[in-house]
């Protein structure tokens, strides 16, 4: 009898940024803030976009931060994403495109789709780097997506991915 053989499977990312969030309250601590109006209205819009593109990751990870994690959960309720598997993340509450990346190097390789609900600048400097081309900024509720030509996530580099699609609220109006 043969041996079978497997190709490689691709990785997916959805990179997502936190919907509009408020700063109505100035002595609230960065992150307990909520979403503003804007946001509260953007995350459900971004999440019948992604339910439209039939987006359906593994994982969706977020940053435990008020903001990231209210947007993590409309649009994990949009896509029907059991709202309890939404994993969170001191790590994902970062700033810097290198903090994600040692998070997505550690992501369990039977996780194919990850979806990472974070903040920019980190956000915008990883679909950057891991992207066939540059994007200048993910926008608030701004969502990213790339097939990344690796078949584990600890082999996330440089220009490893293709991006799939791009969509944030204002290309709809």
């Amino acid at each position: 009898m043969r041996k079978k053989e497997f190709l490689p499977i691709m990785k997916t990312i959805y990179l997502v940024r936190h919907a509009k969030s408020s700063w109505k309250y100035p002595n609230l601590d960065d992150f307990e803030r909520p979403l503003n109006k804007r946001g509260r209205k953007n995350a459900p819009f971004m999440g019948t976009i992604l339910k439209k593109l039939k987006v359906a990751p593994d994982l969706i990870l977020s940053s435990p931060a008020n903001r990231a994690s209210m947007t993590a959960r409309v649009i994990a309720d949009k896509i029907s994403y059991p709202l309890e598997n939404i994993r969170y993340s001191e790590n994902v509450y970062d700033f810097s495109a290198n903090a994600l990346i040692d998070v997505i190097k550690r992501l369990d390789d039977d996780v194919h789709k990850a979806m990472l609900v974070g903040h920019n600048p980190a956000l915008t400097e990883l679909s950057s780097f891991i992207g066939d081309e540059a994007i200048s900024n993910i926008p608030t509720a701004g969502v990213f997506c790339a097939e990344l030509d690796i078949s584990s996530w600890a082999k996330i580099g440089n220009r490893c991915g293709k991006m799939t699609f791009f969509e944030f609220p204002k290309k709809h109006v």
